[in-house]
Order: structure tokens, then sequence, then C-alpha cells
């Protein structure tokens, strides 16, 4: 045999930015292939349905879902995030690496997350932009997360009065999801939403989703990071709204379903593909550690900006 282990297909296109992508699907019941160099969602009867691999952050795969080297493989040239998840989406069982990480960017990160000045000054900066005013002066991490702590459970507070929820607290088990309410279910689905996104944005962006600040020792606890930067303002008040119309009898379907369309509609109305990344260097960058020089032989970023048409004061 000759070795060819060339996809079918021509080459998919230049990745698109990330911020230039819808946000997430998620698919369920069915054979992810490629076929005929499309990436195809292929259903017991034999029916495809195209998904625009190459135009989304991540696609979460739900229980049902069989995915062929072919798809995992097209998936990560095209740099999208593949995250096995389970039932409605409230569990996260493992992830794909789209590409695109760089030596320089993750070293640069572990040496602020060891650096106990350059830690707090991180946590201090997500502090303010999750709360819109300094942090306390004179505070450790610790003592900054049980403030945050205080503040969160006061905000599902008033979430819960806004929409007419009945609320205890922030109550579930990653091993029986079933014992969860309704109002809490509505949260893990959101959140996972959040987090699939968040984690498909610190890839693409080169860093470690497991190297956190305020969350550490998990898998993924810089996704926490970030995504706890937006939570609020985007999913928690999404989930409420939901739940609130579930206790009123009011909506027309699952409430998982339902809290995972809002979450993608408000993902596009926030712009918050287009956020993410200038977030998180915003925030590594507040360690005040310089980031190193790229060596000239490093992997560029999985979703290259265009060349700007301007000096550094012209975004686009």
């Amino acid at each position: 045999m000759s070795g060819d282990t060339s996809l079918p297909g021509a080459p998919p296109p230049r990745p698109i930015p990330l911020k230039d992508r819808a946000s997430i699907i998620f698919v369920e019941r069915g054979q992810l292939d490629v076929i005929d160099g499309a990436f195809v969602l292929v259903d017991v009867n034999g029916i495809r349905m195209h998904i625009p691999v190459g135009g989304l952050a991540a696609i979460m795969l739900e229980p049902g879902v069989r995915i062929s080297h072919a798809a995992v493989s097209l998936a990560a040239r095209a740099g999208t995030l593949l995250v096995w998840v389970g039932e409605a989406g409230v569990r996260v069982y493992a992830s794909g690496q789209p590409g695109g990480a760089r030596s320089d960017r993750l070293l640069w990160q572990c040496r602020l997350a060891m650096d106990e000045a350059a830690r707090l000054r991180i946590v201090r900066r997500m502090f303010e932009l999750r709360f819109s005013e300094p942090a306390p002066e004179k505070r450790s991490v610790d003592q900054l997360r049980g403030i945050e702590g205080v503040r969160v459970r006061a905000l599902y507070e008033g979430f819960a009065r806004q929409f007419g929820v009945s609320w205890t607290r922030r109550n579930y088990s990653p091993d029986n999801w079933d014992i969860s309410d309704t109002p809490n279910r509505a949260l893990s689905a959101a959140t996972s939403c959040l987090y699939g996104l968040t984690e498909a944005a610190i890839l693409a962006a080169g860093y470690a989703p497991a190297v956190g600040f305020l969350h550490t020792g998990k898998p993924l606890s810089f996704v926490y990071d970030i995504a706890d930067i937006f939570k609020f303002e985007t999913v928690v008040p999404e989930a409420f709204r939901i739940a609130g119309q579930h206790a009123k009898g009011k909506l027309s379907g699952p409430v998982d379903r339902e809290v995972r369309q809002a979450c993608r509609d408000v993902f596009r109305r926030s712009n918050l593909l287009g956020r993410l990344i200038p977030a998180i260097e915003d925030i590594l960058l507040a360690g005040e550690l310089p980031p190193p020089e790229p060596p000239a032989d490093a992997v560029g970023p999985a979703f290259p900006d265009p060349v700007a048409s301007g000096d550094a004061g012209h975004r686009s």
C-alpha cells in the first residue's frame, strides 16, 4: 500500500476566525462522517444533514452519536472543537482539541499561574471585569474567592425573584442529574453551552484549559475562570427566565432544548465569540509578566485574524 492517509474530498479552506463563526450546535442519534468531502450527520433512516463544520466553534455530541475517524480529523483540521456531553448537554465527558496550541503561550500562562503576585493581579482583574468594580484591596486569592461566592449567591437569588422561580441554592450532583430541580438543571444546561464555547476560544488562542487562576486543580479550571466573567450577563438570566416559564406552564418544549436555543441566541446578540479571546489576553496581561516572543518556527494560531487596514487604533 502507498500509505496515503489523506482524507477524501478537497482540503478544507483556511480556518475561519473564531469571532466570525456560529457558536455551537448539539447533535444526537446518528453517525457523523465525511461523505463526498462534506461533514454530515446520517440518521437511522440514512438521511443526511450537512453540517458546516468550519463555520462552528464547537459541536456538542450527545448520547446516540457515533463519529468516524475521518470526521474527527476534518473537525480538527477545520479548527472546530468536539465536545462529548451527556443527555440534554448537562454533563461534559471529554473534548477534542482543535489544534493551534502554542508552546510560548502555554509557558507564559504557566509562569503567570506559578507567580503568586502575578496570579493575584490576574484574579483581581477577573473580579473587576465580572463585577464592574475594583477588587477590595489587600485581599488574598482565597479571600477574593469567598467574596465572589457571596456575590454569586446574591445574584442567583436576584434572578430567581425577577423571574418568579422558587430557589434555594445551586445544588446538583454530577453523578445523578435527575435529583436536581428544574432551575438547577436549566443552569447546568446553560453553563455547559458557555463552557464549550469558552474552551474552544481558549484552545484557539493557544492556551491550556487546565491552568487556571481563581479555579485550580480541574481539567477545565481556566475555562471556569473565563466563563464566569460572562456567565451572569449571558446564560444565567436565560436559564432563570426559562425556568420561570416552565413553572408557569408556558414552555412549548423540554427545558434543556429551550435553554440551549436561548443560549445560542444570546451568544449571537452579545457577540460573545468576538469578545472571548480579547478578554483572555486582557486578563493574562494583567499579570504584568511580559509575553514571550514566539520562536521563529512556532506554529501560528488556529484562527489568525486578517491584517488590519490601519494602525493599532483601527479595529475591525
